[in-house]
């Protein structure tokens, strides 16, 4: 994963968002980075140097004067070692305030002289009220950064802080650790141009309102895929079930709930897609009539309850009939003979590769942010990957649908 052995420097600037910090850092050190944090005086008031300096590790840096005389003299060149020291910079949340003095050049701070020194990549997520982000000079600033070359990762709509509803959250730390991991990745634009289709997550098939069949998926790997196809300037549009996930940057997302919902979403995209990627976790049966109203105990007779089953559409199956020059991908999820269960799924639904795992192996569990894959090709190759992110999955098995495509 790009960001194992990454110096990430984390700028944090006084607004409410700051709160999310704590989990963004948490997530980095997961991910193998070292991080060194650095807090305007105004995001102490937010969230405290000591929660972010135990996750990071690292002593938060809060101050450009150190009160003790000894610190003074160990800090006085401490914006150019670590300017030389990082991969990156990430000022998270970026305040209106904040983005107008990096735009201007003011160091009047430790985050801001920092900034001054880096020769690193810059990367700023605005997050402010509506109004503010809104602001003609806010605004401007951005369009001036964006100019010298600094990544603005633009804020997401919803609910603010003071009630308003429109642009100005912060995205949430999974989408930040995407994006910085892909700021870190050299880039790659053997997808551009084409039109790529994942399918991700676990479905609900109704009972009855309250209950319904599932199973345990994720949807990880799926939003991996897509991240990674966006980041590789692929067109991405995907279909998920009911994940609790943020959409990566860049993707067209569509939420069913069904199998079926599914099936009509896929066969809607399908004819305009060069690639179809089947991750989700798509119910093989369904209940044949879920009832109108919630099941009662006392209205089942006996100790039993029969629930009649009938066979969801078999979405790959039905691609792999109608595709004309499509590639597609499937997935595997086998606990026993899973080479062979693997090939026969290449062969019958017409695929150009499936990617097996198993779900027992250890790194390869439901939830998980590692996997544990077995690539097989129409051509006979098979690869099997060691344990690794799903983000680095992501990567291996694009990087076997690319030439598919020329």
């Amino acid at each position: 994963m790009p960001l194992n052995g990454k110096h990430i420097l984390l700028g944090v600037s006084g607004g409410i968002a700051a709160y999310k910090t704590a989990f963004l850092v948490r997530d980095f050190v997961k991910a193998g980075a070292e991080v060194q944090v650095i807090m305007t005086d105004a995001a102490t008031h937010f969230i405290t140097p000591l929660t972010l300096g135990t996750l990071s590790r690292r002593e938060v840096i809060t101050d450009m004067f150190p009160r003790a005389a000894a610190e003074a003299t160990a800090q006085w060149t401490a914006h150019i070692d670590l300017a030389l020291w990082a991969d990156i910079m990430l000022v998270a949340p970026a305040t209106a305030n904040t983005l107008a003095k990096i735009a201007y050049g003011f160091a009047d701070n430790f985050l801001t002289t920092l900034v001054l020194a880096l020769r690193c990549p810059l990367a700023v997520a605005p997050s402010m009220d509506l109004d503010m982000y809104r602001n003609t000079a806010t605004q401007q600033n951005l369009a001036l950064l964006r100019e010298r070359g600094v990544h603005v990762l633009e804020p997401e709509s919803g609910e603010l802080a003071s009630g308003l509803v429109g642009p100005g959250r912060l995205p949430e730390p999974d989408a930040l650790l995407h994006w910085v991991d892909g700021l870190l990745v050299e880039e790659r634009t053997d997808l551009q141009g084409k039109k790529v289709l994942v399918t991700a997550g676990h479905k609900h098939e109704p009972i009855e309102p309250v209950r319904y069949v599932g199973n345990r998926s994720s949807g990880k790997m799926g939003f991996a895929l897509a991240a990674v196809a966006s980041r590789r300037r692929a067109e991405v549009t995907l279909i998920s079930g009911p994940v609790h996930l943020p959409t990566p940057p860049g993707v067209r997302r569509i939420d069913v709930t069904t199998a079926r919902e599914m099936a009509r979403a896929v066969e809607e995209e399908f004819p305009c897609t060069d690639v179809l990627i089947m991750t989700a976790a798509v119910a093989d049966f369904s209940p044949v009539n879920p009832a109108e109203d919630k099941i009662k105990r006392e209205a089942v007779a006996g100790d039993r309850m029969t629930l009649e089953m009938q066979k969801n559409p078999d979405i790959l199956r039905g691609a792999g009939e109608r595709k004309a020059r499509q590639v597609l991908v499937g997935f595997a999820l086998e606990t026993s003979n899973g080479l062979q269960n693997a090939r026969q799924k290449l062969a019958a639904k017409h695929l150009d590769a499936v990617v097996l795992n198993d779900p027992t192996e250890e790194g390869a569990g439901f939830g998980t942010d590692t996997n544990v894959v077995t690539i097989l090709m129409a051509d006979g190759r098979i690869d099997r990957l060691p344990q690794m992110s799903k983000l680095a999955v992501a990567e291996e098995i694009l990087n076997r649908v690319a030439p598919l495509l020329r």
